[in-house]
């Protein structure tokens, strides 16, 4: 199989690349970059082909792109690829806006192309053991989540509205948004949140609390933000904890790691040993489009994760619960 890359911009781009070359059917064939400096350093890193027009780039040879760019311009950037006859693994969020998503997975259908979203959590092990535990009604009926992802502030784009679409409240939410769907099979259909920049001079939001209420009943909290500085023994975290009517279980996507004590500026730091995630969700992507099969995570999956993200900064903004 053949694979693009479609920008560099998301650092995520380089642990998916390197999952890639970990990959014995798969060869990274080219990567489009804008900004050529960026692109011809990762094309150079992985020995690979640069492009610096996306039209070129479209018209080699390669079964599918994974595409790692600014948020804003994931519409752009699928729907070119879906035009051109590629199968899409996308970044999340999946876009900035609901109507901009909804193009996008409907010009993927119109091409009849996979259009994959970039949820690697779901490939955590301990996240898929709680996922198996609830599927074999270990926990009974589930009854309530508590949820955080924070971690520490990108800079750069990210904290640019134009391009990223908001804040730590939309980088943050849609991961455990998307976990606490796959472990239900329900929508959410309330959100209520408090958003604003705590931490940061910014002038996006660096936090956000989310409580959410899903179609069945089963209420939610959520914790995201940008609140781990620089010196903080890891990036940040990814729990879960998961209250059922038999039993109530927490798992941790960082949990396995071993601490190590140096005499440098960071003299704590966690050292990650456990499976990698990013490698996972490469790995399920090529299988899907090796299979013909359809994507374990849609597109739909991202919009609907996205939906909520949206909704809790309309819900702060109102100073009320917003309905889906």
């Amino acid at each position: 199989m053949k694979i693009g890359m479609m920008s560099f911009a998301h650092m995520h781009a380089y642990s998916y690349a390197d999952s890639v070359m970990k990959l014995p059917n798969v060869e990274l064939v080219g990567i489009y970059d804008d900004n050529e400096e960026r692109g011809k350093k990762a094309a150079e890193t992985y020995k690979t082909d640069y492009f610096g027009n996306q039209d070129t780039f479209l018209d080699a040879e390669m079964d599918a792109v994974i595409i790692c760019s600014e948020n804003n311009r994931h519409k752009e950037m699928v729907v070119k690829a879906a035009r051109a006859k590629k199968h899409i693994l996308c970044e999340k969020p999946i876009a900035t806006t609901v109507e901009d998503a909804e193009e996008m997975i409907s010009v993927c259908e119109e091409e009849a192309v996979l259009l994959q979203t970039a949820f690697p959590v779901r490939f955590s092990a301990p996240i898929l053991q709680l996922k198996n535990m609830i599927d074999d009604g270990e926990l009974g009926d589930i009854v309530a989540f508590r949820t955080t992802n924070r971690g520490q502030n990108p800079g750069g784009w990210f904290i640019d509205e134009d391009q990223s679409g908001g804040g730590a409240v939309l980088d943050h939410t849609v991961h455990m948004v998307d976990i606490m769907r796959w472990y239900l099979g329900e929508e959410v259909k309330k959100v209520h949140a408090i958003v604003d920049s705590y931490f940061h001079s910014i002038n996006i939001d660096d936090a956000g609390i989310l409580t959410m209420e899903f179609e069945n009943g089963v209420i939610a909290s959520h914790d995201a933000s940008w609140s781990r500085f620089s010196e903080y023994p890891m990036w940040g975290d990814v729990t879960i904890e998961v209250i059922g009517t038999k039993k109530t279980v927490k798992a941790d996507a960082f949990k396995e790691h071993f601490r190590l004590f140096t005499s440098e500026r960071r003299s704590l730091s966690h050292v990650f040993y456990g499976n990698d995630m990013d490698y996972g969700l490469i790995k399920d992507f090529v299988d899907c489009v090796e299979k013909k099969s359809k994507p374990s995570i849609s597109g739909r999956d991202g919009l609907k994760a996205l939906e909520v993200a949206l909704a809790a900064y309309e819900s702060s903004r109102l100073k009320k619960s917003v309905n889906l």
